[in-house]
């Protein structure tokens, strides 16, 4: 019987795998096991078509033949078993269907404790509890699956009525499972989403009418609500949760039960939910619900929030709160005071005057508390502050020291560690390497610059060192370790050969080529039309980087492809920037001479674009003295020391060179500034034809690129570490398109780009500008991250990146509210002066418009509170800045322009 069962999964013949198990008695079941298991270790070596067949059959028998739920568990979640388009699930069922009911309920709550891959297996897992007549488990992997199952289940309740709460009240196991929804750390995808959270559709309106109709308790549901609004989370999340206690309609009891609640929400949750909770407490303190010492407390929390609406209304409540009782002032003026250090100008005022309509005036310790807060304000509040605190107000004084910049320290140079020497530890990065995916490997490289690609390195040099001395070791470890690796298994060599350009290109695919061709997965022929490759010249900046990879990737290869001469790569950087010393490269290249090994061509040309060019003479003439060809053109690259590829400038008269700027219309009609390169002949001549793009001349293109960005492509910034002003420009459409309609991350090549070599001039100034008027947070960030690191250098223009800004400004191609959002960020960190110098080269183009651009009001502040921190010595006058001051109203603008006019010594005069 067992032997009928082996044949039928070797035949893929899983409909009749059911009956042929049932027929077996326990000791039959337990040798067929013994066999399905040797043949489980068998198909991983097989192709993957091979495997496929067998794949359903295989998990089906394994799974009936198991005699103890444990293990029959481990057997349906193995990875291996679980690639199928149609569910095997019903017959594992019926496999199953001689078992004890206690047996089954055991198998489906250890089912349970697993991560689910679809809402087939909840249905697998509900299954098996209606035949165990058990309770059905409820931990996050089972309501994630029954949510996803609600999702795909058509919704026609018994009343015939499509909707999610028809589709729910029918569900056996709502009243259990629902209720878990509030207690996962995230929300299932298809909950979370809805349009309008009144209707009957989406959930949180279902999950209410449920309440009302008792399904789950009413008053349960409010205190999940309650608690996930506190504890906070992914902030759509926090939105459903807030719908639903919205619908709820909680009494005032419910509110009053839940104070502190309501105080934690105010002070730390998301705007939203501060926002609601401000409102509940501002009902509680109507309805004399709210001590003074909980407002206060409340109050020291919401005034140090950035969202203005919330700081404006708890001022509102203050406000009242004192209007209402007096005698609270001595314990709530304290706290208003906190708002005086707001940095919305009207916030100040609104405060200020809260202190003066409710001071008292026979309270000396509170009059000198408040005295000492209003300190804090600048000079256009001065006159008022005096006014109201006489003698006690402040005075202007000078600071007991001058000014002192903050800036972080200016990166430093780290040394690449050696390539690993032992066959285990090389091994074991290989491996992980290959095995790693390109995004998580974009989430590590953004930490540090290059850290992906510098592992890369070392494990590309240590494949190569060791193949040459430790050949038959290698291969036995890496085919072991990469066993069921698709890429390596399935030849990845023929799949990158059959690409039209280098596309996707990584780094894990480059060494998964590498230990693909030591292993002898890549035939000769495609070896050799591999290395033959070159990139097209109609292709990106993106493919052309991504070239130089591959190019590098087929000519290691086939260095490891039998016992190779070749003792180690010239092209290994030394420190982590990618860059190479030179006097380092003529050692590695005096090696080859003595050794009698050529070089490989794109390893070389590799060496030549890192190795450090400035200030390295003698190491040029130590090449000289090479007497070889390459050592030759080595001096001759550092002695010439020049950029790759040019960034395209031209000259006016005795003025400072600039860079042409292509401007492009875009779709909507605005005009995108761009950059264009040059040709440098000598690379394409003297470099293989996968380098020749880099040589050629450029125009920039506006379309937003397919390829992976510069976050997921580490490399391409190693690839030119001595050339970032040619890589900002060629980067430069990524860039832009991170302020309009941009991925997240598009700007996380900004802060390694800094640390690289050669000119920092209009190309890395644009490229910080761009992101500095990005549109995510995290992208901004980064341009403020990258900002530091060249000032922090001695690189940065800040008149030059003013002027940048204004340009992008004036063709629409940033928002001014976020470039305030992201000057504000740099300015915090204590770099005040050069945060100021920078919008000094912005202001007077944004002070010319007739109409004002939205959002310089707010650039205005941050310009006055660096202004009032760091002083205005050695800054010229703003041009505009006293006619924008002088213009009738109250705007934010113009009183912001006072603000900054009055930290001048004698304020500018020009209009």
């Amino acid at each position: 019987m067992s032997d009928d069962l082996i044949t039928a999964v070797r035949n893929g013949n899983h409909r009749a795998v059911p009956a042929l198990v049932l027929k077996l008695d326990l000791a039959g079941r337990r040798k067929a096991l013994a066999e399905l298991k040797e043949l489980r270790k068998e198909a991983r070596s097989w192709e993957w078509q091979r495997r496929d067949e067998i794949r359903k059959a295989l998990l089906v028998a394994g799974a009936g033949c198991h005699t103890g739920a444990a293990g029959c568990a481990t057997w349906i979640g193995g990875r291996d078993l679980r690639a199928w388009s149609r569910s095997p699930y019903p017959l594992i069922l019926v496999a199953l269907g001689d078992r004890d009911p206690a047996w089954l309920g055991d198998l489906a709550h250890r089912l349970a404790a697993r991560s689910m891959n679809s809402e087939a297996e909840y249905t697998f897992i509900s299954e098996l509890v209606r035949m165990a007549g058990c309770p059905i488990p409820t931990t996050d992997s089972v309501v994630e699956g029954w949510s996803e199952r609600i999702r795909t289940t058509p919704w026609h309740g018994r009343s015939g009525r499509a909707s999610l709460v028809g589709m729910l009240r029918s569900d056996p196991h709502v009243a259990v499972l629902a209720p878990r929804l509030f207690e996962m750390p995230e929300l299932p995808a298809q909950v979370g989403w809805y349009t309008t959270p009144d209707s009957l559709d989406h959930w949180p309106a279902a999950l209410c009418a449920l309440a009302e109709e008792g399904v789950f308790d009413r008053s349960q549901l409010v205190e999940r609500c309650v608690t996930r609004l506190v504890r906070g989370g992914k902030t759509s999340d926090q939105r459903f949760f807030l719908a639903v206690l919205q619908q709820l309609n909680i009494t005032r009891e419910e509110e009053s039960g839940h104070l502190r609640d309501w105080m934690g929400m105010a002070a730390d949750a998301i705007s939203v939910v501060a926002s609601h909770a401000q409102d509940v407490l501002a009902r509680l303190e109507a309805r004399s619900e709210l001590s003074t010492r909980d407002l206060a407390e409340v109050s020291d929390s919401v005034l140090f929030r950035r969202e203005k609406k919330l700081v404006r209304g708890q001022l509102i409540l203050l406000g009242k709160a004192l209007s209402r009782d007096a005698a609270t002032a001595g314990e709530l003026l304290p706290v208003v005071a906190e708002a005086l250090g707001n940095e919305d100008i009207a916030l100040q005022e609104r405060a200020l005057k809260l202190i003066a309509r409710h001071l008292p005036t026979d309270d000396a310790p509170l009059r000198e508390e408040l005295s000492f807060a209003a300190r804090q304000l600048g000079p256009l509040h001065r006159e008022a502050v005096t006014a109201l605190f006489g003698a006690a107000g402040p005075e202007e004084t000078t600071p007991d020291g001058p000014y002192e910049e903050l800036l972080p320290p200016a990166p430093v140079r780290s040394r690449l560690a050696p390539a690993p020497r032992t066959v285990p530890e090389l091994v074991e990065e290989v491996a992980a390497q290959v095995k790693s995916r390109p995004w998580q490997d974009a989430a590590s490289d953004r930490s540090a610059t290059g850290s992906g690609s510098a592992d890369f390195e070392r494990a590309l040099d240590g494949l190569v060192r060791l193949a040459r001395t430790d050949r038959a070791e290698l291969t036995e470890a890496l085919r072991e370790a990469v066993a069921g690796v698709w890429s390596i298994e399935q030849g990845i060599g023929q799949e990158v050969e059959r690409q039209t350009e280098p596309a996707y290109m990584t780094t894990g695919q480059a060494l998964a080529l590498v230990v693909s061709s030591l292993l002898d997965r890549v035939s000769d022929e495609t070896l050799a039309q591999g290395e033959g490759r070159w990139t097209g010249t109609g292709t990106c900046a993106h493919a052309a980087l991504n070239g130089v990879l591959l190019a590098r990737a087929w000519e290691a290869a086939g260095a490891v492809r039998v016992s190779s001469p070749v003792p180690f790569l010239l092209a290994t950087p030394t420190w982590h920037t990618g860059s190479l010393d030179g006097a380092e490269l003529v050692e590695r290249l005096r090696t080859y001479q003595r050794l009698g090994v050529e070089p490989g061509a794109a390893d070389f040309a590799q060496a030549l674009l890192r190795v450090r060019r400035h200030g390295e003479s003698a190491a040029a003439e130590a090449a000289a003295s090479l007497g070889s060809p390459e050592g030759d053109r080595l001096a001759a690259w550092i002695r010439a020391d020049e950029p790759v590829a040019p960034v395209l400038r031209h000259g006016l008269g005795g003025a400072r060179p600039f860079t042409r700027k292509w401007w492009q219309r875009s779709a909507a009609g605005t005009r995108q500034v761009l950059l264009a390169t040059k040709e440098r002949l000598v690379i394409q001549e003297e470099f293989p034809r996968s380098f020749h793009w880099l040589g050629r001349p450029h125009l920039p293109d506006t379309r937003d690129c397919y390829h992976w960005g510069a976050g997921r492509s580490p490399h391409w910034i190693a690839t030119l570490p001595e050339d970032g002003e040619t890589l900002a420009a060629w980067l430069m459409p990524d860039l832009l398109h991170t302020v309009d309609e941009g991925r997240r991350g598009g700007a996380s090549c900004l802060p390694p780009l800094m640390e690289t070599g050669g000119e920092a001039g209009v190309a890395v100034h644009l490229a910080v500008a761009y992101g500095l008027g990005a549109r995510h947070p995290e992208d901004r960030i980064s341009a403020v991250d990258a900002l530091l690191v060249l000032a922090a250098r001695g690189r940065l223009d800040t008149a030059l990146l003013g002027r940048e800004l204004a340009v992008l400004v004036d063709r629409d191609l940033v928002k001014v509210v976020r470039l305030a959002d992201s000057a504000r960020t740099a300015a915090a960190t204590g770099a005040y002066r050069t945060v100021l110098r920078v919008l000094a080269g912005a202001l007077p183009a944004l002070l010319a418009y007739q109409k004002a651009p939205s959002g310089i009001g707010e650039l205005l502040a941050v310009a006055a509170d660096c202004a009032e921190r760091c002083g205005t010595e050695g800054i010229e006058p703003i041009a505009g800045l006293a006619g924008t001051a002088g213009r009738k109203g109250a705007s934010q603008t113009v009183r912001q322009a006072a603000r900054l006019l009055a930290v001048f010594p004698a304020g500018p005069t020009s209009p």
